[in-house]
């Protein structure tokens, strides 16, 4: 109890003082809401952060001033804002804030997503980029994405055949992803239990959750010691048996050696440590930093991105037809669909697009401000949490007509891409910290979608309307549906298909 109390009083001290350290500057600080003594605006956010921040942007401006606890934190939330943090000052707001659950399960923050931005983020940015999503790696992986992909086509219709079952699609999607980031990681699929009894699934999930769950560790530097919550406690726990899994990943590829034809990132990673190329002690806990970055982010991005563009296509029935109608004139009703189709597929691009914009997989991305700027005429002190609300800069009404509806019509003859290029839609983010995974993850999302809409007619459980098909969301790391896609497939192509 007297180390609680006396933790407040530290508090307390550290509160004021930077109250009185930031006073003269205060106004000129970018506008935001009153805060509290101490804990700042955190009593203003509830379990989706990025729906709530966008609703005080629409009162105090797309560039906002908040403190969470004793963090002072700046909300970008339009795109012309966003270009300026994420283009002209992107040397300035490159590196990311310190965060709890990054520090215990990355390894120190040595991954590529969390990692200061410096020397070492820089070589490791530039050794994945080159090695683990240059094009011929990702081209490497065709074959084996149409097979499981076919896998998934293949047991959906032999599972519903002429009986009209109702489909966990949800579930179904995550199957495919994560097996096919196994299979691209580690160069085979791993049983459920393999990693803990609590299951492959199961933890991934919870480190999706544990990292989502506000830590005062993250907003009070005082108290992550202290573990008030038991976070710390769990994430060790998580750490240790994810350690485990990555070493005996890394041993069983050791052993093997050259025996395999074709190289897994695991191989990859382990060609690059024993050639030096690194421009840094490259070991083994590099290696299982990027490989915990690859399980846990690349499982849970591409399969909500699924997820929310087909619940999206089941609220609106028009443009699922419209959608069959383009991929039955390019692809025809006697085959499936093949990568090589995809460019091919305008509309196909559009809903994509639409979907990312609606649905921002990962709404808010958190950089850091490595020294002073100003920014629109307002201040922005070093050290300060810079957060990027896409959720925001995707909906903003003066850029987008409507922007609450799934309109794919909207991108017709526009020149708006999803690259990064374009602020107003941002799904992969931009500059420096962009998504290096985003050729990857576009190929699996537009493959996917089309082999499921043009394989199967779709509808909705239990005489449920287009309408009714909620689209509440789930906050983490990806931000899914709060609830199960069910829905009822038909196969639709010529039965030698």
């Amino acid at each position: 109890m007297a180390l609680i109390w006396a933790t407040l009083v530290i508090i307390i001290v550290y509160a004021f003082y930077e109250l009185l350290n930031n006073i003269q500057k205060r106004k000129s600080y970018p506008p935001g809401p009153k805060g509290l003594p101490i804990i700042g605006h955190l009593h203003l956010l509830g379990k989706n952060p990025h729906q709530d921040f966008l609703k005080l942007a629409k009162t105090h401006g797309p560039l906002m001033y908040v403190r969470l606890g004793l963090v002072p934190t700046i909300i970008v939330s339009s795109a012309d804002t966003a270009e300026k943090v994420l283009k002209t000052y992107d040397h300035i707001f490159a590196s990311r804030p310190h965060n709890e659950a990054a520090y215990y399960l990355a390894y120190g923050q040595r991954n590529m997503i969390s990692a200061k931005h410096g020397p070492y983020w820089r070589s490791m940015r530039k050794l994945c980029t080159q090695h683990l999503f240059s094009n011929q790696k990702i081209n490497s992986f065709q074959s084996m994405r149409r097979q499981q992909v076919e896998v998934m086509i293949k047991s959906l219709k032999n599972g519903t055949c002429d009986h009209r079952v109702v489909v966990d699609l949800s579930a179904k999607i995550s199957s495919l992803n994560a097996d096919l980031t196994c299979l691209m990681v580690f160069g085979k699929k791993y049983m459920d239990e393999i990693l803990d009894k609590r299951g492959f699934k199961a933890l991934v999930k919870e480190v999706d959750e544990l990292a989502a769950t506000p830590n005062l560790g993250d907003f009070f530097p005082f108290l992550g010691v202290i573990d008030l919550q038991g976070l710390t406690r769990r994430l060790k726990d998580l750490s240790k048996v994810f350690d485990d899994f990555l070493e005996k990943i890394i041993d069983e590829h050791v052993q093997s050696g050259d025996q395999k034809q074709s190289k897994d990132f695991v191989d990859t990673m382990l060609d690059i440590m024993q050639s030096g190329e690194a421009e840094f002690q490259f070991g083994r806990s590099h290696i299982k930093a990027i490989l915990f970055d690859m399980l846990v982010a690349a499982m849970g991005t591409s399969a909500t991105a699924i997820e929310w563009i087909l619940t999206e296509l089941l609220r609106h029935p028009h443009v699922m037809k419209k959608l069959q109608k383009e991929l039955e004139q390019v692809v025809g009703l006697e085959k499936m669909v093949k990568e090589s189709d995809l460019e091919k597929l305008n509309y196909l691009d559009m809903v994509v697009k639409e979907g990312l914009r609606l649905h921002a997989v990962a709404p808010l991305a958190p950089h850091e401000a490595m020294e002073d700027c100003v920014v629109n005429s307002f201040h922005i002190q070093k050290g300060s949490r810079i957060l990027i609300n896409f959720y925001a800069v995707q909906r903003d009404p003066n850029i987008w007509p409507e922007p609450e509806k799934f309109l794919p019509e909207r991108f017709f003859g526009s020149s708006v891409d999803i690259r990064g290029h374009d602020f107003q839609l941002l799904p992969f983010g931009s500059g420096r910290r962009s998504c290096p995974a985003m050729q990857l993850a576009i190929v699996l999302v537009q493959f996917t979608v089309a082999q499921l809409v043009h394989c199967f007619d779709w509808e909705l459980p239990n005489g449920m309307q287009p309408s009714d098909l909620d689209v509440e969301e789930h906050f983490g790391l990806a931000t899914s549906r709060a609830n199960p896609l069910m829905a009822i497939p038909t196969y639709r192509l010529k039965k030698n298909a």
